[in-house]
């Protein structure tokens, strides 16, 4: 089946596909110079080994490779290469690469020299881990000092750095299967990318307790290897390779039940026109939640307030204001100044969601953490300035900096953070393998918060605030960057699968709302001048949101994928009966095998044929 690019991504800019290394039993993938999905006897050991350069922001630099040579037989590959990167003030860096793998070692080295002098927050090394199968697993560390520690890959998601000063560490990746990762060359520390809804554990190179950015001097090369060691103990009479996967994915209904979340969608002062003019495709969708955006940091005041009024008289449902608090003078002065602003523009919302506006920036280790007012002086406010009216908590940004700074809940009616997928990468696999990390967030907030009224969103692709750098990446071009404002993949039907996805993997949260889009603009549901759709014209996007906004209140059934990584699917039951939902999460077809799921009428002794980023609901008798 050939469909076009442009409905999958939202752009005919397609990634070459990478080419599979073999070497035995030992299988990798090579993707724009680096390796991912690296495999042992059809078993994922890592999940990427890539040399990365970020920039003062995070960026993630995109190289230029030259000079590629990739050699393979059965038992052993070999592959060269030379990466060029550019900087700012015609800054230049040249790493040259040589990766080797045989049929029980693969080893990955690089050296990097710079004629110019080269700025960074890092250049080097990023070593990742699988989280499935592996989250509270044993693990062998081994520090730069040689001493050997027995210890576990975190399950709850650690704030910070669970193993620092590493040179290796060693896993189970199948029973009688060990696999050591070894770094040469500098000192490697893991965080929890979990943090970010990444699903990886990452290990990478210069511990961010040194400063940053910093300078590769000229004419110094630097050099650095990554080896994987697979030690296979197991019996080769009694353990065949393991045989290749096919058939049918099949989904079996399972035990956890539950209430489907209000859907919110976020408007802000910039798209309040656009959302208003819109309002027929507001009322359509007809979510639960409208969730307003004022930041007085910015210049959002009363003007603001009442263009969210109109919007709200024509919404049936409930409205937050979320605030990002300036705290430049008293808590109180501030808050009860946009109460009084309020009342002048006749604004009521039902809840109120405040942090303050540093809160938004990210505090990583070995930073000190910027003056802020204490949040139960802020919660307290709050509270005064808005009687009457649920407060929320929590953070703006991601569930990293909830997680790093675990906000006081007692005075809190909620709590609630965001999540990115493009923080880290930006290719289609990982942002789609970001939804696998969102039940270790929603169960490590339930750790911390228990029971409390939890909201998720506003949880886009496309990234509306930096929390790591002074910006977000401009993408006119439409391409896959990390930290981009605008995502080409927002416009196409991955985006539709990635928020039906999304929706299915926070099920078990129990969340009040969630909420996945905008109305309009880069984050909308309805395209804007200037954008690659019919200004106006509906993004697919806008299937699954309504979709969810029809089920809210009604109870879901989860159903059990044997490939959960290409399609999810769960059970609604309400008034009209219940409803197999099912999306396909990759760019090509997959067959479905329903039949345990009871029998759905329309599919009734068949499978079922998904199309590439397709969505299914099928009535079930």
């Amino acid at each position: 089946m050939t469909v076009d690019a442009f409905q999958l991504y939202g752009t005919r800019l397609v990634d070459p596909p990478p080419v599979r290394l073999r070497a035995g039993k030992l299988e990798a993938d090579l993707a724009n110079g680096n390796l991912r999905t690296i495999r042992y006897d059809g078993t994922e050991v890592l999940r990427a080994i890539s040399y990365l350069f970020r920039d003062r922001d995070w960026g993630t630099y995109s190289p230029e490779i030259t000079a590629l040579r990739i050699e393979q037989n059965d038992d052993r590959f070999e592959v060269a290469y030379l990466a060029r990167c550019e900087g700012p003030d015609d800054t230049r860096l040249v790493i040259d690469v040589r990766i080797t793998g045989s049929t029980d070692r693969l080893d990955f080295e690089a050296e990097a020299i710079t004629e110019t002098g080269f700025e960074t927050n890092r250049c080097g090394f990023c070593i990742l881990h699988p989280i499935v199968g592996v989250a509270g697993s044993p693990a062998t560390v081994e520090h730069v000092d040689g001493q050997t520690v027995a210890t576990w890959f975190p399950d709850v998601i650690e704030p910070w750095q669970p193993f620092k000063d590493m040179r290796a560490n060693t896993h189970a990746v199948m029973p009688d299967v060990q696999a050591e990762c070894r770094m040469e060359g500098d000192t490697f520390e893991m965080e929890d990318q979990r943090n970010w809804s990444d699903a990886s554990y990452k290990t990478y190179v210069r511990p961010l307790a040194l400063p940053w950015p910093y300078q590769i001097a000229a004419n110094q090369p630097v050099r650095q290897k990554t080896s994987l060691i697979v030690k296979d103990a197991r019996d080769a009479t009694r353990h065949p390779p393991a045989a290749a996967s096919g058939g049918a994915i099949k989904l079996e209904l399972g035990a956890r039940t539950g209430t489907m979340p209000d859907i919110g969608v976020i408007i802000t002062p910039e798209e309040a026109d656009a959302s208003l003019s819109a309002k027929s495709v507001l009322m359509e969708i007809a979510p639960q939640e409208l969730l307003f955006h004022f930041d007085p940091g910015v210049g959002h005041g009363v003007e603001a307030l009442r263009r969210f009024v109109a919007i709200a008289t024509v919404h049936r449902g409930r409205s937050t204001l979320e605030i990002a608090l300036p705290c430049r003078s008293s808590p109180s002065s501030e808050a009860a100044e946009i109460a009084r602003q309020m009342q002048r523009a006749e604004f009521k919302p039902d809840a109120i969601m405040i942090s303050p506006s540093v809160d938004r920036q990210s505090t990583p280790p070995g930073s000190t953490w910027p003056e802020c007012p204490p949040l139960n002086e802020v919660y307290t406010a709050a509270r005064a300035a808005f009687p009457g009216i649920r407060i929320g908590g929590g953070m703006l940004s991601y569930f990293t900096e909830l997680n790093r700074k675990r906000v006081p809940d007692g005075q809190l009616d909620f709590v609630s953070h965001c999540t990115n997928p493009i923080v880290h990468a930006a290719d289609d696999l990982s942002v789609m393998q970001t939804l696998e990390a969102l039940p270790f967030i929603t169960r490590s907030v339930r750790t911390i918060y228990g029971d409390k009224p939890y909201r998720i969103g506003p949880s886009t692709i496309p990234m509306r605030q930096n929390p790591y750098g002074s910006r977000t990446m401009d993408n006119p071009s439409g391409a896959r960057i990390p930290m981009a404002n605008r995502d080409p993949r927002h416009n196409g039907r991955f985006g539709e699968a990635f928020a039906l996805g999304y929706a299915i993997r926070v099920l078990g949260a129990d969340l009040e709302c969630l909420t996945l889009s905008a109305l309009s603009g880069p984050f909308g549901l309805i395209a804007g001048p200037g954008e690659p759709t019919e200004p106006g014209g509906r993004r697919p996007l806008f299937n699954t949101i309504r979709t969810l906004s029809a089920l809210a209140g009604a109870s879901w059934q989860e159903c059990v994928s044997s490939s959960p990584s290409e399609v999810l699917s769960f059970v609604a039951r309400d008034t009209a009966g219940a409803t197999l939902h099912v999306v396909n999460l990759t760019g090509e077809e997959r067959r479905v095998d329903c039949s345990t799921c009871r029998s759905a009428r329309e599919n009734s002794g068949r499978d079922l044929l998904l199309a590439p980023f397709a969505t299914a609901a099928l009535p079930l008798e």
